[in-house]
């Protein structure tokens, strides 16, 4: 695939950002993206490796065929590398710009610390496909009479209900914000995804039959039962939205937030929407950021751009090295010493820092964050407190589960044991009859590539139990 030398000839170039001086002075997205001779120049850099572990288990979710599309990117197949990359991933521009990349983990060339820039060319033929007017919609020749409801427009939800439509299903899709996206709108910052390309998805699932219900907190607004009543089959995509709690003293503090409340409202602002809750604002401010992970991330790269005096994150797991061994990981994900953007902007991190207690002034209102360093059980270490200044802590630390009151309720379906909404991998099927989930409600907190895989599999599965047939792959 590609070049046969290419690899021995081209270095790996990715895209590059703007300075950090300038990209924290706004929210828009801040890569500057490479050009298409650079593109191509990647692409060749695919080798004929014979095992593609980029697109086996260990490395892309929906199994993007990224051999065969990095081959006609160095072609200059633009068109049909479009084709062939949107029959494995509805919306490649999401996860072009979002996904962690395991494929370039499990990249052969990653054993040599130089992977196919694997994500930079997704994103480039996604870009591409849709600057050319190449992304249509896909209208359904024929309609069943068949009619679904999923629940939840984020990228479970709207990858599902996408191939429904397209096989002729009448779809309703319902959401609880005013806008589509789930956690793609209002939860990663415009700074990684500007929503413009949700709204691009809207439109076209639109013309291919989908219908948004919009305002449709189901199990509040509108009763779980009606679903069942209405429709054929009802598949829930509700996400996992249930915060971790960081168990310590002092939460109740003014100024002490969960991470996604501070996250939707700076997206409310960003795409024009009014904020009615009291403003979580990180300008002027001492920021104190708990957790390591990418909402983490998130939280400190938004408070730089509100305006931030200082921002500190706290990862109670040990410094990891800055190198991993391959032996022993490869083609796996590694752990390693990484730095996101947001992180590289200034912030300052605390790795074995557990969360001691939260203070405050006699007001009530935050003032600071006992830590300490901790050992390899997580527990304190004596004589290792140290006390950082803060007027806003953010409690980034994941999601526990889905929120089990309301629509979950009213379903009374089988949790696991992590009270998530229990499905196989295969059907999809809950314990209630007719009832399917798929994304992060069934799986867990966990990637936007997982999701749009889970969402194109449950589709497939219901329309199988529908119609005793699908031509939907898996």
């Amino acid at each position: 695939m590609g070049k046969v030398t290419g690899f021995l000839e081209i270095d790996r170039q990715e895209q590059r950002y703007e300075p950090a001086s300038d990209r924290v002075r706004h929210h828009h997205e801040f890569t500057i993206p490479l050009t298409e001779p650079e593109v191509k120049n990647q692409a060749a850099r695919c080798m004929d490796c014979g095992i593609p572990y980029c697109h086996g288990d260990t490395g892309c979710p929906v199994h993007n065929q990224i051999p065969d599309w990095n081959d006609l990117v160095y072609q200059d197949d633009w068109e049909e590398a479009s084709r062939n990359l949107h029959s494995t991933n509805n919306f490649p521009e999401f996860t072009g710009r979002i996904c962690p990349a395991p494929c370039e983990e499990a990249c052969t060339l990653n054993l040599e610390d130089s992977p196919v820039a694997i994500k930079t060319v997704e994103q480039a033929i996604a870009d591409k496909a849709i600057r050319g007017g190449w992304v249509r919609p896909q209208i359904a020749d024929k309609k069943t009479g068949k009619k679904i409801a999923v629940v939840g427009a984020g990228p479970a939800g709207l990858a599902a209900a996408q191939q429904l439509a397209r096989v002729g299903h009448e779809v309703h899709l319902f959401e609880r914000e005013p806008k589509p996206g789930g956690l793609l709108r209002y939860g990663i910052p415009d700074f990684k995804m500007e929503k413009g390309h949700i709204d691009f998805r809207q439109a076209q699932m639109e013309a291919e039959g989908v219908i948004f219900h919009f305002g449709e907190n189901i199990g509040v607004t509108r009763q779980f039962a009606d679903l069942q009543a209405n429709h054929d089959a009802v598949l829930l995509c509700g996400g996992s939205e249930f915060p971790r709690h960081p168990g310590c003293e002092g939460t109740e503090f003014a100024g002490v937030h969960y991470a996604m409340p501070y996250l939707v409202q700076q997206n409310r602002r960003n795409g024009g929407e009014p904020v009615t809750d009291e403003p979580i604002l990180a300008a002027g401010k001492n920021v104190v950021v708990i957790g390591g992970g990418d909402t983490a991330s998130d939280c400190v790269g938004t408070a730089f751009r509100q305006g931030a005096v200082s921002v500190t994150q706290l990862d109670i797991r040990p410094q990891p090295p800055l190198k991993e061994d391959k032996l022993t990981s490869w083609p796996n994900w590694a752990v390693k010493m990484r730095t996101s953007s947001s992180q590289a902007e200034g912030a300052n991190r605390e790795f074995q820092a557990g969360t001691v207690e939260i203070v405050s002034d006699e007001r009530g209102h935050v003032m600071g964050v006992k830590c300490a360093r901790v050992g390899t059980d997580r527990q304190p270490i004596e004589g290792s407190d140290f006390v950082l200044p803060a007027e806003l802590v953010l409690m980034a630390i994941g999601f526990a589960h889905p929120v089990h009151e309301g629509m979950l309720e009213q379903l009374g379906a089988r949790l696991d044991k992590r009270g998530n909404l229990f499905a196989d991998t295969f059907s999809y099927k809950t314990s209630v009859d007719g009832v399917y989930a798929a994304g992060d409600m069934r799986r867990g907190q966990s990637l936007v590539v997982w999701a749009i895989r889970e969402g194109r599999q449950a589709a497939r599965a219901i329309d199988i139990d529908l119609m005793g047939e699908t031509a939907l792959p898996r």
